[in-house]
């Protein structure tokens, strides 16, 4: 894998062999990654990975039309032809008057933030041998726990570079670190699995796997004998585990594309109060440590924290430089770039920030209702905003979470989901969209 340097220094190198065979602009994208992961189960070594991968994608402009080509192959010899291939290809591809490199004056020219996403630290096999062994033996020393689907232990390295000929160069490097756990507790048909996992940018971060692993076997454990549920309309309270994924079909609402073609629920929401006031969703790529921290945007724009949500509000869309061209507006910042396709968009350390009560407050007065802590399937509609997903979790009787719960769907249309949200207090930065615990009115929950 080549150092962040060095990945500029062929970048650059197919940069000036596309520019010399007539493309008007290009740009280059570097993606270098190298991982190692142990897996064991019921104590006996089942998997050993180690992956290395490198790829360079060039992306030419010949007036309005472009053609995007991947390598990973990286020597001069094999870049030069990639490059050739791009301008060959941008001549004969259909023109795209939306299509472009980011606006000059808006390219970010460091210095960046000092984001400590890299603690240059190396971990051998058998150390992450040791610890998934660690994880699964405490899994498996909580009583009720009959079987493993097996502990894990990660760690790994990419580097991340951009250039581009209308002046823009970075790169930046993350180091990245797990360790996991899948339990089963009971017997032939009344048994249940969970699990439990957590990553962080710095070794010294991570949950000890002792903790992991001792969590996923209480989980498993707690949704033994579940009970039916008749259907009904119901608070539903999300648990942070599954929170985030709210957030997340927001986010994809609000992306550039979706908005420019006009399939997102929200398209006509801008400016407009949709969740309760006082409620605001942040991104935050300059968060250090972050999971998903970064200096520049994928087209060599700077980022900022941003808050998308504010008061309640709709402040603006997730935009790269041809949708915001489309819309007539400014890119914000959130472009994201691979190597084999133009520019797309992501959030980066997303969440929603805390209420005011906590987590026992906020179901104290439920009557009758559902606590969700799994969710299984995709049935959101990004159009109309319907959802309904599978779920499992607790039943919340009298204000007290009860037995568990499972083979219900929970219900409902995401826009008044959205109106209806009343979040907890129990906000924590674990993973890379976070929530905390919210509660939502009058959804639907079906079961048998």
């Amino acid at each position: 894998m080549l150092d962040p340097n060095a990945a500029l220094d062929r970048l650059d190198h197919a940069i000036a062999r596309a520019k010399a065979l007539g493309a008007d602009a290009a740009d280059g994208v570097y993606f270098g990654d190298m991982s190692s992961s142990v897996h064991v189960r019921l104590g006996a070594l089942e998997d050993i990975g180690r992956s290395e991968a490198e790829e360079i994608g060039i992306r030419v402009f010949i007036g309005h039309q472009s053609a995007n080509v991947s390598s990973s192959d990286l020597s001069a010899a094999a870049l030069a032809a990639a490059a050739e291939r791009a301008v060959a290809m941008a001549r004969e591809a259909p023109e795209d008057r939306y299509a472009g490199l980011a606006p000059a004056e808006r390219l970010t020219r460091g210095p960046w933030a000092v984001l400590d996403i890299d603690d240059g630290a190396d971990i051998a096999v058998e150390a992450l041998r040791a610890r998934a062994l660690a994880a699964e033996d405490a899994a498996r020393a909580v009583e009720g726990v009959s079987n493993s689907q097996g502990a894990s232990a990660s760690t790994g390295r990419a580097v991340y570079a951009l250039a581009t000929s209308h002046g823009f160069a970075g790169a930046y490097s993350g180091s990245s670190y797990g360790v996991s756990a899948s339990i089963i507790a009971g017997t032939g048909d009344a048994m249940q699995r969970d699990y439990a996992y957590h990553s962080a940018r710095h070794d010294a971060d991570l949950d000890a796997p002792e903790a992991v692993g001792r969590l996923a076997g209480e989980r498993a454990v707690a949704r033994l004998s579940p009970a039916k549920l008749a259907t009904g309309a119901m608070p539903v309270v999300f648990d942070p585990r599954v929170a985030g994924s709210l957030i997340g079909h927001f986010a994809g609402a609000i992306s550039g594309s979706a908005i420019t073609r006009g399939t997102s629920f929200l398209k006509d929401s801008l400016g407009q109060d949709i969740f309760p006031r006082g409620l605001s969703i942040v991104d935050d790529p300059l968060r250090v440590r972050g999971l998903r921290s970064r200096p520049f945007d994928g087209e060599g724009l700077p980022t900022a924290r941003t808050r998308l949500v504010d008061g309640g509000r709709l402040t603006g869309w997730l935009l790269d430089s041809a949708s915001a061209r489309q819309l007539g507006s400014s890119p914000s910042g959130h472009a994201s770039r691979g190597v084999s396709g133009p520019p797309g968009v992501s959030t980066s350390n997303l969440y929603m920030e805390a209420g005011a009560q906590s987590r026992k407050a906020l179901i104290a007065d439920i009557r009758r209702g559902v606590l969700v802590t799994e969710l299984i399937g995709q049935g959101v509609n990004a159009v109309t905003g319907d959802y309904s997903r599978g779920a499992a979790g607790f039943l919340i009787e009298d204000g007290e979470i009860a037995g568990p719960v499972a083979e219900i769907t929970v219900a409902g249309n995401l826009k008044s989901m959205f109106l209806n949200l009343t979040p907890a207090d129990d906000l924590v930065f674990r993973y890379a969209v976070n929530a905390p615990t919210l509660r939502i009115e009058g959804m639907t929950v079906a079961g048998a």
